[in-house]
């Protein structure tokens, strides 16, 4: 492969729109309001109720309790409020729990006063601290309930949360469940009805659908959030305004080759990331892979080497033809460095403030070649930014 040939290998920004995906959504875009009751509509309506069974089947969950919304930001928003229905009852939740390497949707906090959120804080991997959270829930006094929010997957590590060590920290304690299970879906198991929370949001297009479409999932459908957007009731009233049926019939299609591909080759990716960080560190030794002792996502790796700046590693590795990120694609276009490894470094990671780090994420179609590619540019980088570093060091 010639420098010529762009290499796409972030697809935690956004997976590549599977040629199933586009077929749904082009067959779709004359498809009539799946609210109408004429021949038409009720054809809409099909496609939509098609979607919401495949997305069941992939993530565990009843059809009948999950909602479509237009993505994982407004689905956080609808569930990180301090208002829901809880046995049909009206619930005021006095407190907010997120964890601080949570992507921003889920990390600001949603509906909640600043005051009613707390940050628990994380290791040196991005593993929550467990003891501070049942710290949290005790502080919950009679008559009060609160919320714990955490993303399941971070998105720049791939580091993934101890569900079980979490809920245990809550055990007994009036807390209720929300998981931003985004980067999970289809490269990892989920089973939602085992994880025992009471909502969860995914986005389609992390795995293949179109842009502008997501799902959010209920345990009980008498405990949920009140509706963010109100109006004509669809969505059984969790999510109102017609349903964009092309967008969701393509993510009914991605759903399904995601579940299938997770059948067919659970092992693929984790193939391709023990090749990729084996060939770094062997490449750059003195480099450090974020998250390296904590469970991860099979696609991808977040790595720093010394003295090399995330935006000079991802400038440099676009001049040569491959897109990486320096961190969510919602905020890596600000200066700075990510707050996920911010609060790593509070946690005891040891970084200096020039090693920048950038994720590498891909997908069933990424080749070893690709990934070998990659190393070669990263490690020209790298050595390249060794001597200032050794430089600054010795200061």
């Amino acid at each position: 492969m010639s420098r010529d040939e762009r290499l796409y290998l972030d697809h935690n920004a956004s997976a590549p729109l599977l040629a199933e995906a586009r077929a749904a959504l082009i067959d779709s875009l004359d498809a009539a309001n799946a609210s109408s009751v004429h021949s038409e509509g009720r054809g809409a309506r099909k496609l939509v109720e098609s979607a919401r069974d495949e997305l069941a089947r992939l993530v565990g969950g009843d059809a009948e309790q999950i909602a479509f919304t237009s993505g994982a930001s407004e689905a956080a928003t609808t569930c990180l409020s301090p208002r829901w229905l809880v046995d049909a009852q009206e619930t005021r939740f006095s407190r907010l729990a997120v964890i601080d390497t949570d992507h921003p949707c889920v990390r600001d906090g949603g509906a909640f006063a600043p005051a009613d959120v707390t940050r628990l804080p994380v290791d040196a991997d991005g593993i929550v601290d467990c003891v501070a959270l049942a710290a949290w829930a005790e502080t919950l006094e009679d008559g009060m309930t609160g919320l714990l929010a955490l993303t399941l997957a971070n998105s720049e590590t791939g580091v993934l949360q101890p569900l079980d060590r979490i809920r245990a920290a809550i055990a007994d304690r009036p807390v209720r469940l929300v998981l931003d299970a985004v980067q999970m879906i289809g490269r990892i198991g989920f089973d939602f009805a085992a994880t025992g929370a009471d909502a969860a949001f995914v986005s389609g297009h992390k795995f293949g659908a179109a842009k502008g479409v997501g799902a959010m999932m209920f345990r009980d459908p008498a405990t949920r959030p009140f509706a963010l957007v109100r109006g004509g009731g669809q969505e059984k009233g969790r999510r109102a305004g017609t349903e964009a049926v092309p967008a969701i019939a393509s993510l009914g299609a991605a759903a399904c080759i995601a579940r299938e591909r997770l059948e067919r080759a659970p092992d693929d990716l984790m193939a391709l990331r023990r090749h990729l960080e084996n060939a770094l560190l062997a490449q750059v030794p003195q480099a450090t892979l974020l998250g390296g002792h904590a469970p991860r996502l099979p696609n991808t790796v977040a790595i720093a080497a010394p003295g090399l700046r995330a935006e000079t590693a991802q400038i440099g590795l676009d001049l040569a033809g491959l897109a990486v990120s320096a961190g969510s694609a919602c905020s890596s276009g600000k200066v700075g460095r990510s707050h996920v490894v911010d609060a790593m470094v509070r946690g005891g990671l040891q970084i200096s403030a020039d090693d920048g780090a950038i994720r590498i994420s891909f997908g069933y179609d990424t080749a070893t070649a690709d990934l070998d590619r990659f190393v070669r540019e990263y490690a020209a980088l790298a050595e390249r930014a060794a001597p200032a570093a050794r430089a600054h060091r010795a200061a």
